[in-house]
């Protein structure tokens, strides 16, 4: 007996990673059977040069694969060197001991992954040559004159279900063509293994409906809002106690944290957070409660129940989620445990 078992792991591209995979056939079944290292050349990849090709794939995470069906596997893996250490361009090698580091004080991670459909050269539902009407309708609309790809939107939903993934959540964002779907809350190695896997089922999904999906933060200039990852962040103090809440905020905003965090919440992130569109201005930071227009936005529902947590609204769509959380969790945590509020 056998099953597929579809390798899927970042490659090097820069400034912004792509995802690649690959399927290995594997005797046995997927519950009696341990999935194997595998390799592959970086030199296509832009994770080797050509005399020196051979990188090694380690399987970190598998689930379901809701696609091929049956016994089959989507399989995330880390990339390493030959040697046994983790590649320059395995960010999760990076997340995984500031997670154990911190982990007993439970942060846990909802990610809102917005991206845009387009045909060919143009965003789904955009007339040839021309402009749709401008946004305000299509976000959380209804109607063929206002949604365009929902079809895939909802096979991709089936498909993460399917798969097992922690989806939480769909709508249709503001501009046409252009939708969110949210994982979480789970913790940050988690969230982000699923996002990516999420990430590859939308563009396999796409695939089949000859649409392509961007994460492009600003897929089209002017008027027009751009796609963010909106990023959820709580620990147990936070879901405890306003005060953890307000020291998380501030973490954020001290000394060169704010710089330190934007110039890693992905490329083009000065064309999205221009202080318009419901966004801050990259450079500047603030928090506020339910304000869309801060840094940092705290729900209207987190200052009634004096308890909760945050949503870091600057990460773009093309964000890296190991980045992200390993950024927050680093920032947030330090910051509680200097307060004392862990």
């Amino acid at each position: 007996m056998t099953f597929k078992a579809e390798y899927i792991w970042i490659d090097g591209t820069e400034p912004t990673a792509k995802l690649r995979s690959k399927t290995k056939i594997i005797a046995g079944t997927p519950d009696g059977t341990e999935l194997p290292v595998w390799g592959f050349d970086g030199s296509s990849t832009n994770q080797a040069e050509g005399h020196a090709s051979d990188r090694v794939l380690k399987p970190v995470f598998s689930c379901p694969d809701p696609i091929r069906g049956g016994d089959n596997v989507l399989v995330l893996c880390e990339v390493f060197d030959i040697d046994g250490t983790p590649h320059e361009s395995n960010t999760r090698a990076l997340l995984r001991p500031l997670a154990e580091r911190f982990a007993a004080q439970e942060p846990i991670f909802g990610i809102e992954q917005e991206y845009t459909f387009f045909d060919g050269a143009r965003p789904l539902g955009f007339p040839v040559g021309g402009f749709p009407a401008a946004q305000g309708g299509y976000y959380c609309g209804v109607g063929a004159d206002e949604i365009f790809g929902r079809e895939i939107v909802e096979k991709h939903l089936d498909h993460c279900l399917a798969a097992g993934l922690s989806i939480s959540g769909i709508n249709a964002e503001v501009m046409p063509g252009q939708w969110e779907f949210q994982v979480g809350p789970v913790g940050p190695l988690e969230v982000s293994d699923q996002l990516w896997v999420a990430r590859w089922l939308l563009y396999r999904t796409a695939e089949e409906f000859n649409v392509s999906a961007t994460l492009d933060p600003k897929p089209v200039k002017g008027d027009w809002n751009g796609a963010g990852a909106h990023t959820n962040f709580s620990t147990k103090a936070m879901r405890e106690g306003y005060d953890a809440i307000i020291t998380a905020c501030e973490s954020l905003g001290e000394g060169s944290k704010p710089m330190d965090h934007v110039k890693n919440y992905g490329a083009g992130i000065d064309d999205r957070l221009t202080g318009l569109h419901e966004t801050a201005p990259w450079n500047e930071y603030s928090y506020g409660v339910s304000n869309r227009g801060a840094s940092v936005r705290i729900p209207w529902q987190v200052e009634v129940d004096k308890k909760g947590y945050i949503e870091d609204r600057r990460p773009n769509a093309n964000v890296d989620p190991y980045v992200v959380t390993r950024l927050i969790v680093e920032t947030c945590c330090t910051g509680l445990e200097k307060a004392g509020q862990v």
